[in-house]
């Protein structure tokens, strides 16, 4: 009698490993965002590319499940950000839950001009006395707010462009283009500073991270309500290759087992051929992909 052959079942991928994008309200912090999306999803894993503030709107960037670990590796740049600011203010927060520190007459049009002209480009930024940053462990909203101001070194930033700005008396719109760690309530002070004025953040949304667009997310209502639905991990890397493995690389890769490597890339998203789902994000190695992240257990 002729042996038989057992195969193995076809592997599965988590339905709560993907990528969640949502257009946060104003009012919600980002932690609640997530808290609603692990209710929905019943996963506790569940990562961010960059918080927003409160009072923000606009897109959030998540990772559930095995695609957590994708996080370091998302494409973040650039930041695109709808910023509204009232002139002649200035706020302990930069914004407008802040008490007024100080107030002085509207700065004109061509010192907003050199002032937008030094905020753009690579610029060593002061954060916010209300932001979480740390000194000697502590956050720097928590000191703020018992009255003790820690000194907070300024960090390299960069700004790429200001632009749509517009006037109407004393309120400057304006859509900006940065890198990640800008705080564009600091911006926002500086704008007034560098003016000769005061200024402060009165709203601001986020539209874009990376390749990642407001327009495609959705909304936190229909996170709760069960009607949002988890785009594949591969989503989650648009920008690098995408290589099709077809069986027998594909299973050696989900051991970590390096495979050929044809695309001239520092890194790829490895795809199984039969599934069409993400296998492993890989760097180069000489003439092999190396798996770094393997999304699937075998078996």
């Amino acid at each position: 009698m002729r042996a038989t052959r057992h195969l193995r079942p076809a592997m599965r991928q988590s339905t709560t490993d993907g990528l969640l994008l949502v257009d946060k309200p104003a009012g919600m912090t980002s932690h609640d965002v997530v808290l609603a999306a692990r209710r929905a999803f019943g996963e506790s894993r569940i990562g961010h590319a960059g918080t927003l503030d409160p009072f923000a709107t606009g897109l959030l960037v998540l990772l559930l499940g095995r695609a957590t670990r994708l996080l370091p590796y998302l494409d973040g740049i650039p930041k695109v950000y709808e910023a509204t600011m009232l002139l002649g203010r200035e706020t302990e927060t930069d914004d407008l839950h802040g008490a007024v520190l100080r107030s002085a007459p509207p700065p004109g049009d061509d010192a907003i001009a050199d002032a937008i002209a030094q905020l753009t480009g690579s610029l060593e930024q002061v954060p916010p006395a209300y932001s979480a940053k740390r000194v000697d462990g502590r956050r720097a909203y928590d000191a703020a707010r018992a009255g003790v101001a820690l000194e907070l070194s300024p960090a390299r930033v960069e700004v790429f462009a200001w632009r749509d700005v517009s006037r109407d008396g004393d309120v400057l719109r304006a859509t900006i283009e940065c890198g990640g760690g800008t705080y564009v309530r600091a911006l926002a002070r500086d704008l007034g500073r560098l003016s000769g004025s005061a200024a402060h953040l009165t709203a601001l949304r986020r539209t874009r991270s990376g390749p990642f667009l407001v327009d495609d997310a959705v909304s936190v209502d229909d996170v709760r309500d069960g009607r949002a639905s988890l785009r594949p991990a591969l989503d989650a890397l648009p920008t690098i290759p995408h290589v099709t493995l077809e069986e027998v690389d594909a299973e050696r890769v989900l051991r970590g087992i390096a495979v050929p490597r044809s695309e001239d890339a520092p890194r790829a998203a490895l795809v199984d051929a039969r599934s069409g789902k993400l296998l492993a994000l890989a760097e180069a190695a000489d003439d092999r992909w190396q798996p770094r992240v393997v999304m699937r257990k075998v078996g």
